[in-house]
């Protein structure tokens, strides 16, 4: 009666690193992460390193979590780590009040936002032929 479960040796381990409470919106971060999908994990810390936007240092931190959590607990080579998900969500939305004229106030919204970062291992492409 006992079924044994079936252990697929070609899923590969993806490694997650999830950074709360990032003080911006979705509608900044976006772009950045969609910059970095794709990219061998040194390469977009290089290419964020160099950006002027402020909140590149916090997902700089997030992707260096990522690859410490994969050296650690999976011993995966950094070499070979490639960014495979990159994407953001809505937080908490602080909300303040700024004074305006004739006693009237006009709301202040601070929104913020939750990184999370997948890294994989490259695996080597076969190729089965040329094109053409």
């Amino acid at each position: 009666m006992n079924k044994k479960k079936k252990i697929d040796k070609k899923k590969e381990k993806t490694i997650k690193s999830i950074n709360n409470n990032i003080r911006s919106s979705v509608r900044k971060l976006n772009p950045i992460l969609k910059g970095i999908v794709g990219k061998k994990v040194d390469i977009a810390i290089r290419d964020l390193q160099f950006s002027e936007k402020r909140i590149t240092k916090d997902i700089r931190k997030t992707i260096s979590s990522a690859v410490a959590n994969a050296e650690n607990n999976f011993q995966y080579d950094i070499d070979k780590l490639i960014v495979k998900e990159a994407y953001c969500g809505k937080k908490i939305i602080m909300k303040r009040f700024r004074p305006r004229a004739k006693g009237r106030a006009a709301p202040i919204l601070k929104p913020y936002s939750s990184v999370t970062i997948i890294l994989s291992e490259q695996q080597k492409m076969e190729s089965h032929g040329t094109k053409g």
